[in-house]
């Protein structure tokens, strides 16, 4: 059984998210201790409870030690079988870094995720980046239709979303991102409950982004939209494509990076929209290809099946991740801090 320690280095819940998706591909048994340990509030949340209750239905999974605050974790993984998951985290807990537990074993089966939960939190990715930013990187692997259903904002939640998942037949390639290209377009969703309408913080988190991106020589489209939800809440994401071929975009081999930032009360909409796009600036100038974010969520990725990737920057979040994944592997990734390239080359690439 492999032991891991829950407090080392970032210390935080993606070390629990990391290791089950990997027990589960791997077939590895693990124990997983001291979670969250460094944390306010220690142990297990509800998002990593119906992560664990996912896996369960997802590979016949045995468990010992999942429940609320718990620091300690067994878990027994059995064989990836598929099938349609219903979901409720119960609070605004992060759908998107819920599913992040299943989303590396959901690729080899047909299945379908309806997760209810938070789709904006901070320290969470936002819906909007999980599927607009880190799934394209993952069509090589399996046909992936999410759909956003309701926004569901901190503290009451309520957002639902539906995502489908078909595993292509085909040979599995590796991840190679080491070039940004040509910046061809800006994207991005600000988005607000029905109740700031009138004050058109949607709109206006939109205008302040496009304002500070306005230098930049390329199309920049951001869509405001208004939603029912059950509490106040608004956000913005943006991304930024990228091509090779200036004249062509490779949709199975995207370069996309992202930002996002998060309203809050006494926080002005166009400190938001700025916030954003000052960060999805500095992620452009930085010439790298993948954010510093979406390098978090390729390690899983490229510990399965190889790759390489050159990052804005090389977090603590990384490394703690780096480090999880190495715990399953015959050999060490590869971190060449000084040019910001990660690499792995499994010995063999995991055959789903």
């Amino acid at each position: 059984m492999i032991e891991i320690d829950g407090n080392y280095l970032e210390g935080g819940g993606q070390i629990v998210r990391t290791a089950l998706a990997l027990s589960t591909v791997m077939q590895k048994a693990v124990r997983i201790t001291c979670i969250r340990k460094g944390r306010d509030k220690p142990g297990l949340k509800n998002q990593h409870l119906y992560g664990i209750a996912g896996l369960k239905e997802l590979c016949n999974a045995q468990v010992e030690g999942n429940y609320l605050g718990s620091t300690e974790l067994t878990y027994w993984p059995g064989q990836i079988k598929g099938g349609t998951l219903n979901l409720d985290i119960g609070t605004a807990g992060s759908i998107s870094l819920m599913v992040q537990t299943l989303l590396l074993p959901a690729l080899s089966v047909k299945c379908r995720l309806k997760v209810t939960g938070g789709t904006s939190g901070k320290w969470a990715m936002p819906f909007d980046y999980f599927s607009n930013v880190l799934l394209p990187h993952l069509t090589k692997y399996a046909k992936i239709d999410a759909h956003l259903l309701r926004r569901g904002y901190y503290p009451t939640g309520g957002g639902r979303v539906d995502i489908k998942i078909s595993p292509l037949a085909e040979e599995h390639r590796s991840i190679n991102q080491m070039e940004q290209g040509t910046l061809i377009q800006i994207k991005g969703i600000s988005h607000a409950s029905n109740d700031l309408q009138k004050a058109q913080v949607a709109e206006r988190q939109a205008h302040a982004a496009k304002s500070v991106l306005g230098t930049l020589q390329c199309p920049i489209q951001i869509r405001a939209e208004y939603c029912d939800t059950l509490c106040t809440g608004s956000g913005i994401t943006l991304w930024a494509i990228f091509s090779l071929d200036p004249d062509e975009i490779d949709f199975r081999n995207p370069i996309l990076i992202g930002a996002d930032a998060l309203g809050e009360k006494e926080k002005r909409a166009e400190s938001v929209g700025n916030e954003a796009a000052q960060r999805l600036l500095d992620e452009i100038n930085s010439k790298a290809p993948v954010d510093r974010h979406l390098a978090d969520s390729l390690i899983p990725f490229l510990a399965v099946y190889g790759g390489q990737i050159k990052v804005s920057e090389i977090t603590k979040h990384t490394l703690t991740n780096i480090a999880t994944c190495e715990q399953f592997l015959p050999n060490p990734f590869s971190v060449d801090a000084a040019n910001r390239i990660i690499s792995y080359v499994p010995e063999k690439p995991k055959p789903f």
